[in-house]
């Protein structure tokens, strides 16, 4: 007799990959993120989260093409502060990725990581556009100080589209959660913005964000 691993067990284990894409570590879209990758671990999932801006240095897409050599199909070759959340993206089973709206489009932060993850599996090749060949569900969180129902009016919403669009096309069937409205700060009364109802924020935050989070968990928790 000789004892083997379970194997069915390790294989019953699945990994989700949770990126939170904001320079703030403990704010709204940090907070949602997490959320998810809960819900995720509820289900009985692994998550694996960054704090992009807490990485080592890194950049966009070099177009270097490099993952365009047979060599290297599918796989960025360029190495720095990204590289691991790639590797780990390449082997997750579900990829949770959160990102502040900054003037109207995502951060630059997530552009980067989205133009690597992208670009590494875009082959140029008329008959076979994609070469990643194991797909996997996406959750993009966008938050924002612009209000949801505004979203038609200023162009979010086909912004938002874009990205989902070819995150579905390149990485897997990816859904969108928004949570417009946000509490930018603590206290606004350090800052002369005249825009804004600081108690309405207040109020939103305290009464819908929770539920926000709530949302979050859940569809963490349907990517298994």
């Amino acid at each position: 007799y000789s004892a083997r691993p379970n194997n069915n067990l390790q294989q019953t284990m699945k990994k989700i990959v949770a990126v939170n894409a904001s320079p703030r570590t403990t704010w709204n879209t940090a907070t949602l993120v997490r959320e998810a990758a809960k819900g995720a671990e509820s289900k009985g999932a692994e998550a694996v989260i960054f704090d992009l801006y807490k990485l080592e240095k890194y950049t966009g897409c070099i177009s270097c093409f490099g993952c365009k050599l047979p060599e290297h199909k599918g796989v960025c070759v360029c190495k720095d502060g990204l590289s691991p959340v790639l590797d780990e993206i390449r082997s997750a089973d579900g990829l949770i990725i959160g990102t502040p709206n900054y003037l109207g489009d995502v951060s630059a932060g997530f552009r980067a990581l989205y133009e690597r993850l992208i670009f590494q599996s875009l082959t140029y090749q008329a008959e076979q556009m994609c070469c990643n060949e194991r797909r996997i569900p996406v959750l993009m969180i966008m938050t924002s100080n612009a209000a949801e129902e505004f979203y038609p009016q200023i162009g979010y919403d086909k912004m938002l589209a874009n990205y989902q669009q070819m995150l579905s096309n390149m990485v897997g069937p990816t859904k969108i959660l928004i949570s417009g409205d946000t509490l930018q700060v603590k206290n606004y009364d350090k800052y002369q913005w005249t825009m804004f109802d600081p108690k309405a924020k207040q109020e939103r935050h305290d009464t819908i964000f929770p539920q926000e989070m709530q949302k979050a968990f859940a569809l963490g928790a349907e990517l298994l």
